[in-house]
Formats: structure tokens, C-alpha cells, sequence
């Protein structure tokens, strides 16, 4: 028993010296870690952080188009599917254009008896020219008949005064003479009436004209109603949106679906106007897009907008009416990516990102886009 209580008075117990050491052991390396920490981060902000503007106020964005029809009809044909792939120019869908192709023939026929009427006063614009001509000629017989028998009155008076020719040869000569005149007047008139039915004649000409161009007018526009039943993609994209079926009855300007080019996909990004002073046309970007955790895209910027955001709302703030209240505006950044095609598959409009602007690149631009 002795033995026992001799060991158990050997072993020491921990005293509380120890313990107050072993913690502040702990608390040293956790404020030199601290303080390595802080040394590291402040190394880093001076040398990299400061020059990089951030924010989580950026989504990817596309010029797409809604395509609609340009005339009222019925579907006929819908040659797309939701999220297919086309080109500019691919058939996207038919109406039906049987009242369309009616007008046009219509039209076409309507040219034609037009073209004829046009042949026609042409025609008889030239056959008036000859008729007067010829009333031209029968004038100037009139006039020499007219002075031929003048002629012969002044020739005989004085024989007819002298008892040397009979009084009846004499008045037979003034009755030529006066019919003479009267076939030289209707002579004359008839040449005027000519002339007259020339100009008439060149109206109907130009009447004939003007209507054939009318006519030609309408057929154009009936073709362009024709051609507009076949509704073409505007430029290269996927479908999105498509609402349009078969059947349906669509006015102009109907949304029948929407073409996105995701090839040319970009992004915006919201920035605050306390970040945009050093911002450039030019300077290097870093993406992070939520739909790609881990995976970091390029880009640079291409412009900044000439406005703030708020500006080119429906309902722009008054901030002259009123209590003012100081909001943070911000100022839309377009971006432009730097990924393969491959990437761009994935990459649609309407994804949220965070955007890393590094301002110490892009310095050769001093203005803002």
C-alpha cells in the first residue's frame, strides 16, 4: 500500500501555468497568421485589387428579333422548330397566298390592256400627224385655188366695165371666187380641228402612260404582298419563342417567334457610377458566369453607355419635384466576349455573371466608348 501511494504522489499533475501557456501559445500563431493574412491581402489589393472593379450586376445579352408578318392571312406552314438553328434567309414560315397571287394576276392582266391602250393612242397620235398633213396640203390647194380665181375677177372687171365681156362672166367669176374662200375657210378650220385633236391626242398619250404606270404600280405592290407570305429569317440564329401554329390568322405585326443570334452574344454590366472613372474602351475582363461555376470567360470592353440606366427608363426620376432622395445610379458597360464557338453554344441571353474589369490594361484609350 505504501508502494501505491509513493507512485501516485510521483506522478505530477498539470498545472495551471502550463494551460495559460499552451493558450497563449495559440493565440500568438492565430495573430501572426492574422497578421501574415493581412500583410498578404493588403500586398495583394496594392499590387492587383485596386486596379480591378468588380460587380455581380451583369446578365448576357443578344440582339434578337421578333419576326412578324408584313400582311393578314392564314399560316400555311411552319417550317421551324423551337431552338432550331438557322441562317439568314431560310424560310421560316408560309401563309397562305392564293388571294395575294389572284391580285397579282389581275394586275398582270391589267398591264396588258393597259400596254394596249398605250399602243393604241400611240397609234393614233401618228395617224394624226398624217391626217395633218394632208389638211396642210388641202389647205395650201385651197389657198391657190382661192387666188386663182381673185386673180381672174381683178382680170375681168375692168374688160366687163368696158362692155368688152358680158356682166355674167364677171359674176360667174365673184361666185368662184367666193366659194373659193369659203373651201379655203373650212380648209383652215379643218386644219385647227386636226391640230386640236393632236393635243387631245397627246393627253390621251400621256393618260395611257401615267395609267400603265398605275398598273405597273399595283402589280409591283401584289408581288411584294406574294413574296411577303414567305417570311425569311433576318439574320443567323436559333428559334426562340415560337408561339405560331398552323392555321392561325395573323395581322401585321404579329410576334410569330423571336430569332436569337447567340453567336453574337455580349454582356452588360451594371456598374456603379463610383466604379466607371477608370473604366476604357478597350480593357481586359474577366468573367465569371453563374451558369459555369469555376470556369473563368475573356472579354474586353467595348463601350459604356452614354447614359445612366435610369435615364432611358419609361418613367425617368424627377429629382427637381419633391423630397430628393440620393440613389446610386448606374451606368450600363457592354462587354465583348472572347470564347469559341463552342462556348457560345451554352452561352444565351438572359445569364447572370460577375464581371472583374482590370483598369490598368486598355490605357492607349482615353475616352470612353
Amino acid at each position: 500500500m505504501s508502494a501505491v501511494r509513493d507512485e501516485a504522489q510521483a506522478t505530477p499533475e498539470p498545472t495551471g501555468n502550463g494551460q495559460r501557456g499552451k493558450a497563449r501559445r495559440i493565440l500568438l500563431l492565430m495573430a501572426g497568421a492574422a497578421v501574415i493574412g493581412g500583410v498578404a491581402w493588403g500586398a495583394y489589393w496594392w499590387l492587383e485589387g485596386r486596379f480591378i472593379e468588380s460587380t455581380d450586376d451583369a446578365y448576357l445579352q443578344a440582339d434578337s428579333i421578333s419576326v412578324a408578318p408584313k400582311i393578314s392571312g392564314y399560316v400555311g406552314e411552319v417550317l421551324v422548330a423551337d431552338n432550331q438553328k438557322v441562317h439568314r434567309g431560310d424560310i421560316l414560315v408560309r401563309l397562305d397566298a392564293r388571294k395575294y397571287q389572284a391580285a397579282t394576276d389581275e394586275a398582270s392582266a391589267t398591264i396588258a390592256a393597259r400596254q394596249a391602250d398605250l399602243a393604241k393612242a400611240e397609234a393614233d397620235l401618228v395617224q394624226q400627224d398624217s391626217t395633218i398633213a394632208e389638211a396642210r396640203a388641202q389647205l395650201q390647194g385651197a389657198q391657190a385655188d382661192a387666188r386663182h380665181a381673185q386673180g381672174e375677177v381683178t382680170r375681168y372687171a375692168p374688160l366687163a366695165r368696158s362692155g368688152a365681156e358680158p356682166e355674167e362672166h364677171l359674176a360667174q367669176l365673184n361666185n368662184q371666187s367666193l366659194q373659193a374662200r369659203a373651201t379655203l375657210a373650212a380648209k383652215e378650220a379643218a386644219l385647227r380641228s386636226s391640230e386640236t385633236r393632236y393635243g387631245t391626242l397627246q393627253a390621251q398619250l400621256k393618260q395611257a402612260q401615267a395609267q400603265l404606270g398605275v398598273a405597273r404600280a399595283q402589280a409591283a405592290q401584289s408581288q411584294l404582298d406574294v413574296d411577303d407570305a414567305v417570311i425569311r429569317s433576318p439574320l443567323d440564329g436559333r428559334i426562340a419563342d415560337r408561339g405560331v401554329r398552323v392555321g392561325q390568322y395573323v395581322q401585321p405585326g404579329t410576334r410569330l417567334l423571336t430569332v436569337v443570334p447567340v453567336s453574337d452574344v455580349y454582356l452588360t454590366a451594371n456598374y456603379k457610377e463610383t466604379q466607371i472613372g477608370g473604366l476604357r474602351s478597350g480593357q481586359s475582363v474577366t468573367i465569371h458566369v453563374d451558369a459555369w461555376p469555376g470556369h473563368d470567360l475573356n472579354g474586353r470592353v467595348d463601350s459604356l453607355s452614354p447614359g445612366t440606366g435610369a435615364q432611358f427608363a419609361l418613367l425617368p426620376p424627377s429629382n427637381a419635384t419633391g423630397n430628393f432622395t440620393k440613389i446610386v445610379q448606374r451606368v450600363p458597360v457592354r462587354i465583348v466576349l472572347d470564347v469559341s464557338d463552342e462556348q457560345r453554344q451554352t452561352l444565351v441571353p438572359g445569364l447572370s455573371a460577375t464581371v472583374d474589369i482590370d483598369t490598368r490594361t486598355g490605357q492607349a484609350d482615353t475616352h470612353h466608348g
